[in-house]
């Protein structure tokens, strides 16, 4: 079964250099190529590809909006993300975006090889050193919700208005206003579709 990969990259020597390493595999298939993260969202929902490649230091939408982007016009198709950038203000954003594997660039070509065929068959894939990352500290800011934030979360991702909320908890609208905004300051979310996905993670709701 071949798995058919978009690469999104802004540097031409580098996209060239995956696509030529990628194409001596029999079982992946370069489809598309995308200079930045606007190119790479319109080409994965024309061509709907198993596996994005994506950079994140991308001109116009950066790397991580675009990987969020994908991951929701796209569901079956997944992200791999190839950067220069190992720390965990980089990783956690982009594995809270969807990204379902990180591979830092100088990763050697049978890891990423690896990378791309794994999750393709719906498995993480972290290199060693983001894996470190993701193991010091694996809730990111979930770690710091009170019970009350991972109640009105819980609430929030179910589909509730904050109105709804508020009488369920006996709580006044702007205090549950006042949670949400604590929740997504220390969850690093941005709108309602990324609490729903930090509630899903952390197994406060089904993903059914």
């Amino acid at each position: 079964m071949t798995v058919r990969v978009l690469l999104v990259e802004d540097h031409t020597i580098v996209r060239e250099g995956l696509k030529a390493m990628l194409a001596l595999e029999s079982d992946l298939q370069v489809v598309g190529e995308a200079p930045d993260g606007n190119a790479g969202v319109k080409l994965a929902k024309e061509l709907h590809p198993d596996v994005v490649v994506m950079d994140l230091n991308l001109p116009g939408l950066n790397g991580v909006d675009a990987t969020q982007a994908v991951v929701q016009a796209c569901p079956s198709t997944r992200v791999l993300v190839l950067s220069m950038y190992g720390g965990p203000e980089h990783v956690r954003p982009a594995v809270r975006a969807g990204a379902s594997g990180y591979l830092v660039k100088g990763t050697g070509v049978s890891e990423l090889v690896s990378g791309i065929r794994a999750i393709s068959r719906g498995e993480p894939w972290f290199s060693h050193g983001i894996a470190a990352v993701l193991l010091r500290d694996p809730d990111g800011g979930a770690g710091s919700l009170t019970p009350r934030e991972r109640e009105v979360l819980r609430y929030v991702a179910e589909g509730l208005s904050s109105a709804e909320i508020a009488r369920s908890l006996d709580l006044s609208v702007k205090t549950v206003e006042s949670h949400r905004s604590r929740i997504m300051t220390k969850l690093d979310v941005t709108n309602a579709a990324g609490l729903v996905r930090e509630a899903i993670r952390l197994g406060l709701v089904s993903a059914e």
